[in-house]
C-alpha cells in the first residue's frame, strides 16, 4: 500500500514538473532590440545647440554679446566639421568625431552658463 502511494505521488510529481517549469518562466515584457540607440549625429547636435541659443535670445536670458560669442563658436565648430569632412572624402575619423564632441560639450556648458548668469536683456 505504501509502495503504491509512493509510486502514485512520485508519478504525479514528475508529471507536474514540465507544467511548473513553463509557468515559472516569465514572458518578456519588451521586445529585444538588436542594437543600442545611436548617439545624436553631429548635425543633430549642432541643431540642438542652435535651438538652445535661439530660446535664450527669445526669453531674454542671453545678451546680444553673449549670443554673438555663442553663434561664432558654433560657426567655428561647423566650419571645422566641413573642413574635416572635405579632407576625408565626406567622413570624419573617430578622432575627429571625439574632438568635435568635446568642443560641442564645452559649447553646451557655455550656453548653459550664459543663459543662467545674472545678465539679461530688457523685455
Amino acid at each position: 500500500m505504501h509502495r503504491r502511494l509512493l509510486t502514485l505521488a512520485l508519478t504525479s510529481a514528475f508529471a507536474a514538473v514540465p507544467v511548473l517549469a513553463q509557468q515559472a518562466t516569465p514572458a518578456p515584457t519588451q521586445p529585444v532590440t538588436a542594437a543600442p540607440a545611436r548617439p545624436a549625429t553631429i548635425h543633430q547636435r549642432f541643431d540642438n545647440q542652435q535651438d538652445r541659443i535661439a530660446n535664450g535670445v527669445r526669453s531674454g536670458q542671453l545678451t546680444p554679446r553673449e549670443t554673438q560669442r555663442l553663434e561664432a563658436r558654433q560657426a567655428r565648430i561647423h566650419h571645422e566639421v566641413r573642413a574635416d569632412r572635405a579632407a576625408n572624402g565626406g567622413r570624419l575619423t573617430p578622432q575627429e568625431r571625439r574632438q568635435i564632441n568635446r568642443q560641442q560639450n564645452r559649447a553646451s556648458h557655455q550656453i548653459y552658463r550664459d543663459k543662467h548668469n545674472a545678465a539679461h536683456t530688457r523685455p
